[in-house]
């Protein structure tokens, strides 16, 4: 048994929490949302709403850097243009993580299961909603854009299931750049978001770091695997899996 903060995690406990990293940086690399995997499997073995979702956000940036890295060519053609968004959302990922901190344990837990059907549908509708921003004329609104960002960017620090779809429909909206470019540049403004968040929740005794310590490196190894699985697995139906599985979730969250 372990004693990370006020919280025992067993030796158990740890296992079931690295296996839920890898599914979790598997998922975010293929279709989304793997917040809905690695949330529940931390509270279920004993870690409190809060400092669950702030270990999530710390042990999950690896991932992130992964994806953005494998896209820097993309992120070259953007130019200085993603310049102002990423201050935007840097912004936002801190004003969110401190949104966290001083949330309540009993505020924060009855808002989880709104936040997860958010996500779910969000996670649901995503590529309709791609193809309908996508085949549309878009004017160019910067300060709109930059707006939107912020609250998006916001809910990231807080939550973050879901951020990666939000952040497509917003950067669709306003973008005439490839999707590939686009996505690029989603995968830079969440490795924002997340690690100004995570550096945030890093100081604010919050995170269980023996949790970090399995999680971080197995999130990593499952956002190669689900690079790699991308052309074997079909998006939409990982997407479907993780969607019932988010509305299950939330169900249990709600009747507790």
């Amino acid at each position: 048994m372990c004693q990370t903060g006020d919280v025992s995690v067993s030796a158990a406990a740890h296992l079931a929490c690295a296996a839920a990293a890898v599914g979790a940086g598997a998922v975010n690399a293929i279709a989304g949302g793997g917040t809905l995997i690695s949330f529940p499997v931390m509270t279920a073995v004993g870690v409190p709403s809060v400092r669950a979702n702030a270990t999530n956000t710390v042990s999950l940036c690896p991932g992130y850097i992964g994806g953005t890295l494998a896209q820097r060519d993309d992120l070259r053609r953007l130019g200085g243009s993603v310049r102002p968004a990423l201050v935007v959302a840097s912004i936002g990922g801190l004003l969110g993580s401190i949104l966290l901190v001083l949330s309540s344990e009993a505020m924060f837990r009855a808002l989880v299961p709104y936040l997860i059907i958010a996500a779910c549908i969000l996670l649901a509708v995503q590529v309709p909603l791609r193809r309908y921003l996508f085949g549309r004329q878009r004017a160019s609104h910067r300060l709109i854009e930059l707006g939107a960002v912020g609250l998006s960017a916001v809910y990231g620090g807080y939550f973050g299931a879901g951020l990666g779809i939000m952040l497509i429909a917003v950067l669709g909206l306003f973008s005439d750049a490839p999707l590939t470019q686009v996505n690029a540049l989603k995968q830079l403004l969440s490795i924002a978001i997340n690690v100004c968040a995570a550096a945030f929740l890093a100081f604010s005794g919050k995170v269980e770091w023996s949790l970090v310590a399995v999680m971080a490196p197995m999130s990593l190894i499952g956002g190669h695997v689900g690079g790699r699985l991308v052309t074997v697995i079909k998006p939409a139906v990982l997407r479907t899996v993780v969607v019932c599985y988010g509305l299950i979730v939330a169900g249990v969250y709600l009747a507790r």
